[in-house]
């Protein structure tokens, strides 16, 4: 009988993970138990995708403020530090802040306007227009904000992050300044040493704080970059995708991905007799209508994957044929000669009119994005993603 089926996502319980547990190991015996219960076979090419928190936590990649303190104290020396571009987020910035605060003695804060780098809002666009504010020439201070905008709590979190954030800094014995700018050197007239917060534009704003004679530069991928005291750290990211894990403490995005991913694919070809593709994901990369926030927090969809999961698609677009090269076709004759076209398609579509509309977007952030959307954030309790059919198309 022809196949139905196309892609299939399913979340795969596994045990609580605890620091030092055989990741590999239960991740695969996870899977093979998903199988065996609920009856359906494993496949070459299907991928195993394992979110990157269950990941650091048998990795015990955590760390404590006062290692996010004393790495800022070490690193800027004068005590005086702006602390520019930070999301707003509780779970993801706020834990950071306080270490940051901790370690210094005075922060500028840096808030970009109307909203963050990854969509929440401080104001919305229409209050700017309403009040003549150029948000890309106008420096505000805290009482011209609330002059000009008052309180605005989150729509989602109910959380007025401009107080919020003032509070953290404060109630650890550090003076606080707030402004409100979206030019990066703009801090360098408040301060010389300059902490860049923001994810994927922090290589910009670092260039253009140098630029405007910062003394001290470094991003949020250069604090734990190295283990302070025994901590956890993240050679490449530093605390970047990191997540408040306690009130004091922090779970850093894991390390030494390419190792698990190898270790825990060469476990399911041992089992399964498979060639199974291994991921790590974090945030996807997608944006909420309603909201307008941007999911990716993290400063990638994956850390690590198996050598499969390198590149791009490279599909035709199958509305396009059926309306223009095969307009004329109907019924079998369409179908086949769709799947012909599939079959002798070019090995690189890029630019061509027939793959016109399909998804330009690296595999793992495609993956990744779909994983982060069947496991959720909250109490599923599927920190495994198998995926099946992915790569199949039309004519399998």
């Amino acid at each position: 009988m022809e196949r139905k089926i196309g892609t299939v996502s399913r979340g795969v319980r596994c045990p609580i993970i605890r620091e030092g547990d055989n990741l590999p190991k239960i991740v695969a015996q996870s899977v093979m138990e998903a199988s065996e219960s609920a009856n359906f076979e494993l496949n070459d090419r299907d991928i195993v995708a394992i979110t990157e928190s269950v990941v650091a936590r048998s990795q015990g990649n955590y760390a404590s403020i006062d290692a996010i303190a004393k790495d800022v104290r070490t690193k800027f020396a004068n005590g005086t530090v702006g602390v520019i571009f930070p999301i707003l987020s509780r779970n993801r910035f706020s834990i950071c802040l306080k270490g940051i605060a901790r370690g210094a003695d005075k922060i500028v804060l840096m808030l970009s306007y109307p909203s963050d780098e990854v969509g929440n809002e401080l104001v919305s666009l229409d209050k700017l227009d309403e009040k003549g504010i150029d948000p890309w020439t106008d420096v505000l201070s805290l009482e011209d904000y609330r002059a000009n905008f008052g309180e605005n709590k989150h729509e989602f979190t109910g959380v007025d992050y401009v107080d919020f954030y003032k509070n953290i800094i404060e109630s650890e014995n550090c003076e606080c300044e707030i402004i409100f700018a979206n030019r990066a050197e703009t801090i360098v007239k408040y301060t010389e040493n300059v902490l860049c917060c923001d994810i994927h534009s922090r290589f910009r704003s670092k260039r253009k704080c140098k630029a405007a004679g910062a003394k001290v530069v470094l991003g949020m991928d250069e604090i734990l970059n190295a283990s302070v005291d025994g901590s956890g750290f993240n050679a490449n990211y530093g605390l970047l995708g990191s997540n408040k894990a306690t009130e004091e403490s922090v779970k850093l995005f894991p390390r030494n991905g390419e190792v698990f991913v190898e270790e825990t694919a060469k476990e399911l070809r041992e089992l399964t007799g498979k060639h199974i593709e291994v991921m790590i994901y974090g945030d996807g990369a997608f944006k909420d209508p309603q909201g307008k926030i941007w999911e990716l927090a993290d400063p990638c969809v994956s850390p690590a994957y198996t050598d499969g999961l390198k590149g791009t698609p490279n599909e035709l677009k199958l509305k396009y044929l059926a309306d223009n090269d095969f307009a004329d076709l109907s019924g079998e004759a369409l179908k086949d000669a769709i799947s012909n076209a599939i079959k002798e398609k070019d090995g690189d579509l890029k630019g061509q009119m027939v793959s016109e509309g399909t998804t330009p977007r690296q595999l793992t952030d495609l993956i990744g994005s779909l994983c982060d959307l069947t496991s959720g954030s909250g109490d599923k309790g599927t920190p495994i993603v198998l995926i099946q059919g992915y790569f199949d198309n039309y004519t399998n």
